[in-house]
C-alpha cells in the first residue's frame, strides 16, 4: 500500500488507516528499534518501543502531511529507541547494588566503624564511576561488578571487545587517579 492510498484510508475511515500504517511498517520500525536495542535492551523492552513508537505515530500523524510515511515514522522510530536506549542505560547504573554480596567481602558485619568506612569507600566509588561518563562507568560496572567479559560487554555498549578492554584499562586509570586523593 502507497502513502497517497494510505492517506485516503485515514481520511475514510480513520480506525481502518492506522491499523493499515501499522500493518504496512511493524517490520520496519521493529528493525530499527532492534538495531538500536540489541544488546542493551531485553525482547520486552523491544516489543514496548515498538508499541510506543506506533502510539507516537497515531496520536500526531496528520495524513495531510507533504512528507512520507516512512520517513515520517523511521524518525519517530529512531528517537523513542534512542530515548528507551538512555533510560535502560540509566537504569543499569542505578541497579548496581551497593551491598557486600555484590561486591566482595567489603563489609565486616560486626565493626560499626568499618561498615561505615566501607560504605563511604563505595558511595565515593559509585560516584567516581559514575563521573566517567558514558560508555565507560557502564563498561567497569559490567566488568567488575557483574563478572562480564569483554566480548559481552562489547555487545552491551555496541563495542569491538578490544576497543572495550583499551576503554576499560583508560577508565582505570582515570577512576584510580580521580580516587587517589580521596581514599
Amino acid at each position: 500500500m502507497n502513502d497517497s492510498e494510505l492517506r485516503e484510508l485515514l481520511r475514510d475511515s480513520p480506525d481502518s488507516g492506522r491499523r493499515a500504517v501499522f500493518d504496512e511498517y511493524y517490520n520496519y520500525v521493529y528493525a530499527i528499534v532492534l538495531r538500536i536495542l540489541r544488546g542493551h535492551a531485553g525482547e520486552r523492552d523491544i516489543e514496548e518501543c515498538v508499541v510506543d513508537v506506533f502510539s507516537d505515530v497515531l496520536l500526531h500523524l496528520d495524513p495531510e502531511r507533504e512528507s512520507t510515511f516512512k520517513s515520517y515514522i523511521g524518525t519517530v522510530a529512531k528517537r523513542d529507541a534512542i530515548s528507551r536506549l538512555r533510560n535502560v542505560r540509566k537504569q543499569t547504573l542505578r541497579n548496581v547494588p551497593a551491598e557486600s554480596d555484590e561486591l566482595g567481602e567489603l563489609v565486616c558485619g560486626d565493626d560499626i566503624a568499618a561498615d561505615a568506612e566501607n560504605s563511604i569507600v563505595t558511595d565515593l566509588l559509585m560516584k567516581a564511576v559514575a563521573e566517567l561518563g558514558e560508555p565507560d562507568s557502564v563498561i567497569i560496572v559490567q566488568k567488575y561488578f557483574y563478572d562480564r567479559k569483554s566480548d559481552e560487554i562489547g555487545r552491551i555498549v555496541g563495542m569491538s571487545p578490544t576497543a572495550v578492554r583499551v576503554r576499560c584499562m583508560r577508565a582505570m586509570k582515570k577512576l584510580r587517579k580521580a580516587l587517589d586523593g580521596l581514599i
